[in-house]
């Protein structure tokens, strides 16, 4: 029996593009790319060359400090290419990819008769262990811990965010197959957050806890459900894995390959083609979404959380999502007369539209001023479901206080869970990178 969790504290985003709930095959890609910056606090290790060839699942990297966790290739093919930037930080890993993918076979594993040590070996040298973040700090899971519990969010509130019963329908195998590994991982509980369509594919999994959440964004963000459901005491660790990532480590146990397979939803007013695309793990964007001209900004994810990309740049590792929305770029005469631009959503009233709140609206990345010493009570609890002092934990990071940072709950919460107190924001402050700042600085004094 499933226990039901009603957020009402949000602000649930409502954009033009939705993608139209049908699957095509996207375009396969000359090239792929594992971008290591999308691994916070990972320090890559090189074991292959440029010039190397690859199975899809050899090992590419591992991590300087945490070596057992690996990286391995989404796709067969040649290693064309190490990016690199400052001080010779490793950008890119740019993949040629063959015209159809020749696998690395791990062997087939039945996870719920395996031992808890072969079923982590078998995630780690994989390469799936990429897929298992923990909290606090949102950052790769060490393998060494033991995580009181493990959640699986299959709830999608983001902008524009794909429907995760469609994703999922055709995975269920795989997705209970990845939970009965989950379930050697831990001595405490899986948990399973559903929305109302999730829950109609994922009714029949087993040996999970299952939990019915409804309510504004950021009702899907993990972070929220954990604090309902499971929070976080000092020392403590939870682990989080996403739910298609979740089909990736069950089909390692099925089919002894890893089938690096992601459903990207191409969203926004600005999208010509806006379905789901069956692609693969680190994509070139143009080759899914075509070239795009200057006026159209391209992002990795959803508006509130994405990435800005351009032309011939790649997917990000965990983004099922593609975002097209116009660029900021024009001024708007008389912009801040609240009746000449119906097509503005505001949460404070500066607009009109909150006479209208059924209306899809058409954004773009205009930031409608600048950032200013202003802040106004309230606001940020409004949007913040959490049982936290937004304001006063943001002001902590600013300040580096330590100890005020972890009275004021830096543990539970991660980057995406502010992007709505940095949307709301009068302050027009990087919210996100304050708390993601503050989070490090967590992880470098306190460990």
């Amino acid at each position: 029996m499933s226990k039901d969790i009603r957020i009402k504290r949000g602000l649930s985003l409502k954009l033009e593009g939705e993608a139209e709930k049908e699957l095509i095959e996207a375009p396969r890609s000359k090239t792929y790319a594992i971008k290591p910056p999308d691994f916070h606090t990972v320090v890559p290790k090189m074991v292959v060359k440029e010039g190397a060839k690859l199975l899809a699942g050899d090992e590419i990297f591992f991590s300087k400090y945490t070596g057992e966790v690996r990286f391995t290739s989404p796709v067969s093919g040649t290693l064309k290419e190490i990016k690199r930037g400052a001080k010779r930080r490793i950008l890119e890993i740019i993949i040629e990819a063959d015209p159809e993918d020749t696998y690395k076979d791990f062997g087939k594993m039945d996870a719920s008769a395996s031992g808890p040590e072969k079923v982590r070996a078998r995630i780690l040298e994989s390469g799936c262990g990429a897929f298992i973040n923990q909290r606090p700090y949102d950052i790769i899971a060490d393998p060494k811990d033991s995580p009181k519990a493990i959640f699986v969010s299959a709830v999608s509130t983001a902008p524009l965010a794909p429907d995760a019963g469609f994703v999922l329908k055709d995975k269920v195998a795989a997705f209970q197959e990845g939970i009965n590994a989950l379930r050697k991982l831990t001595d405490g509980k899986v948990h399973l957050c559903v929305d109302e369509s999730s829950a109609k594919v994922l009714k029949d999994i087993k040996g999970v806890e299952l939990h019915h959440v409804s309510g504004p964004h950021p009702a899907g963000n993990v972070g929220v459900q954990i604090h309902k459901i499971d929070p976080l005491n000092s020392g403590e660790r939870v682990w989080t894995v996403a739910a298609e990532d979740l089909t990736i480590i069950g089909n390692v146990f099925l089919t002894g390959k890893y089938i690096a397979d992601r459903t990207v939803a191409v969203t926004g007013s600005e999208a010509k083609n806006r379905k789901y695309y069956k692609s693969k793990i680190g994509g070139n964007v143009t080759d899914l979404i075509g070239e795009q001209t200057d006026a159209v900004r391209i992002i990795s994810g959803n508006v509130l959380t994405g990435q800005k990309l351009s032309n011939h740049q790649y997917i990000g590792f965990f983004d099922n999502e593609v975002t097209l929305i116009p660029e900021g770029n024009k001024y708007r005469m008389f912009g801040w007369l609240p009746f000449t631009y119906n097509n503005i959503h505001s949460n404070s009233r500066t607009s009109l539209s909150w006479l209208f709140p059924n209306r899809k609206y058409k954004p773009t990345t205009n930031l409608n001023g600048e950032e200013r010493a202003l802040v106004v009570t309230g606001e940020m609890e409004e949007v913040m479901p959490m049982d936290i002092f937004p304001m006063q934990l943001i002001k902590a990071c600013l300040a580096g206080d330590i100890e005020k940072m972890e009275n004021l709950g830096i543990y539970e919460v991660a980057p995406e869970d502010f992007a709505l107190v940095e949307y709301v924001n009068t302050s027009k402050i990087e919210i996100q990178e304050v708390i993601r700042l503050g989070l490090d600085l967590m992880i470098t004094e306190v460990g």
